[in-house]
């Protein structure tokens, strides 16, 4: 099965590279030609393409190998391999500064690379789940986007926030917080001229119950302008129609002339292209107008949305001579190629693509937003890698004006029943209510089928806060005989190796929306290092803030009368989950 995730052109426009994530593999192109000139394998699944100034070289980042691995693309050859943590993701050459930088998404940091000694020269803090990286065209700055928000789902201005990093001194500038409800934060591109950064991402009004979906009511689809000098946002527009939603933005790209911008639009399978020239036009009205106007764009006949011959259409590149832009097909396994209006498409396919499996038909529905009515949203807009988006919703399966947390699907078909009140008995239950509650249509049976094998197939993934065997670190290891200690009671509640008693517990976090209701099921603590915040309502953003500040009566594990260092190993411990 062949899944494009993401697109490079050489520096010369002569190659396209392509990852080709579920065959773990790096496919070269000549673009001209629409031929694969060879198809590299790698150890681990490919997250990230960069190549170095002079074209020479390859630099693929592979996911849960810690690692970077330098190709000649010559011939396909290993050059080296550059250690990073578990997880690195988009990845961005300076060239000017010989620094490879890669985010590294399991312990939220970006990593400076030292290209002439292939070491690590930093390890900076930026936000949650780091996605994509871009850098200025003086390579003065890096600029990161996070996937989720780093804050509590009860923060008054809950939302992801953009990375800002000076390579001069490889300190952080102060981050930028995009618009109430942001999240699914993913590509991230910056203009020729340097002095405007666009990022993609969902906007959810979760601040609305669940009753509707027209006129962005739950979701809208959104592009950021961040002014590169005073490091503010300039503008925040949306993507959306009045009655057709833009789901799921995936990546963003600039043509080199600065006159299109160019989005993927994943969940309805489009690519966007905005007239930058005349973007100007609309800026000019409120900040707060436009974030919330559904046809600022479109009365201005400033953006075109182009249907493609791809499924699920990820990154993007847009050529060196500015001739052609390049789209990654996901469930399609396949790169059209077109000029920049969007004409004379070729599609190349990355190989055979055999029929697909019941689980992968499930993830194509899951990415669907065609599925949704008017096309809002997808499953995946609320539960990026069939995990959470970090934001609390009022879904009204357990009345109204109560919001719970979104809730990892890992393990769902295990652990029954779901929601926090229990309100779903079983996980295919919980898919048809999904179908006709969010998405307000009426789901065939074979779509709910499908979709419960693709939940069903999902493998919680390694802690990065593991030894690299994957053993538990010294301090974990403590904290394990900690968590098992009768007298702490932690495994009387999470047992594994589920982690879970499938019960209803009250641990005293019982809010006011809550209306005098006490208990709530005991999740899981699989994947707890990538779940946050914390809690039914998300009001606890690290492990720590739960065993110390949310548990002052000890109902939610016997921690007051820990040591600060016990708290220390339980921690790493319940991260290494």
């Amino acid at each position: 099965m062949h899944s494009a995730l993401g697109v490079a052109f050489a520096p010369d426009g002569k190659t396209l590279a392509v990852i080709d994530a579920t065959c773990f593999s790096v496919v070269l192109m000549d673009p001209m030609k629409r031929t694969i000139l060879r198809a590299i394998k790698l150890d681990g699944a490919p997250s990230g393409l960069a190549w170095s100034g002079d074209g020479k070289r390859l630099f693929v980042a592979e996911s849960g190998r810690s690692r970077i691995t330098e190709l000649d693309p010559a011939n396909g050859a290993v050059i080296r391999r550059l250690s990073t943590g578990r997880y690195p993701r988009g990845l961005v050459v300076a060239p000017g500064r010989k620094f490879l930088l890669a985010a590294d998404w399991g312990f939220d940091q970006l990593t400076v690379i030292d290209l002439a000694s292939g070491t690590t020269k930093a390890k900076l803090p930026v936000g949650r789940q780091p996605t994509a990286v871009a850098i200025t065209p003086d390579e003065s700055l890096a600029f990161v986007s996070n996937l989720l928000p780093a804050t509590a789902a009860t923060a008054p201005d809950t939302a992801t926030e953009v990375s800002v990093i000076d390579l001069q001194t490889l300190k952080a500038k102060p981050a930028i917080r995009l618009p109430l409800g942001s999240t699914n934060t993913r590509g991230i591109a910056i203009s020729g001229d340097g002095r405007t950064a666009f990022v993609v991402h969902t906007l959810g009004r979760f601040n609305l119950p669940t009753t509707q979906l027209d006129r962005g009511w739950v979701n809208t689809n959104a592009l950021t302008l961040i002014d590169v000098a005073s490091n503010k946002i300039a503008a925040t527009v949306l993507l959306d129609q009045v009655m057709d939603g833009a789901a799921d933005p995936w990546d963003v790209t600039v043509d080199p002339a600065g006159l299109r911008l160019f989005i993927s639009l994943s969940g309805v399978h489009q690519l966007a292209v905005i007239d930058l020239e005349r973007l100007p036009e609309i800026l000019k009205q409120s900040p707060e107008l436009l974030v919330n106007d559904l046809a600022a764009l479109y009365r201005g006949n400033l953006i075109r949305r182009i249907d493609l011959a791809v499924q699920g259409p990820r990154g993007l590149a847009v050529s060196p001579d500015s001739k052609l832009i390049a789209i990654a097909g996901y469930f399609s396994g396949n790169v059209v190629l077109t000029d920049l209006n969007g004409g004379n498409p070729a599609v190349i396919p990355l190989g055979p693509q055999p029929p697909p499996s019941l689980a992968r038909q499930g993830e194509a529905i899951f990415h669907d937003a065609g599925r949704c009515f008017q096309r809002w949203l997808s499953c995946v807009s609320c539960h990026p890698d069939a995990r959470a988006d970090g934001l609390n919703w009022d879904l009204l399966n357990d009345g109204l004006g109560n919001p719970k947390n979104a809730r990892s699907l890992v393990l769902a078909d295990r652990t029954p029943p779901l929601m926090s009140h229990a309100a779903r008995s079983n996980l295919g239950a919980c898919v048809r209510a999904g179908f006709v509650h969010i998405l307000f249509t009426e789901p065939k049976e074979s779509d709910i089928e499908a979709v419960v094998a693709y939940i069903k197939s999902l493998k919680p993934v390694v802690s990065p806060y593991r030894k690299p065997d994957g053993s538990l670190t010294d301090s974990a290891a403590r904290g394990e005989k900690i968590y098992n200690n009768p007298q702490v009671a932690c495994a009387k509640c999470h047992p594994g190796p589920l982690f879970t008693d499938l019960a209803m517990t009250d641990v005293g976090t019982s809010r006011p929306f809550d209306r005098g209701v006490k208990t709530f099921d005991t999740t899981s603590l699989v994947e707890l290092w990538r779940t946050a915040p914390y809690l039914h309502d998300g009001s606890a953003v690290t492990v720590r803030q739960i065993l110390v500040e949310q548990n002052k009566k000890d109902l939610h594990g016997v921690t007051s009368k820990l040591t600060p260092a016990q708290i220390d190993d339980l921690v790493a411990y319940l991260l290494s989950l």
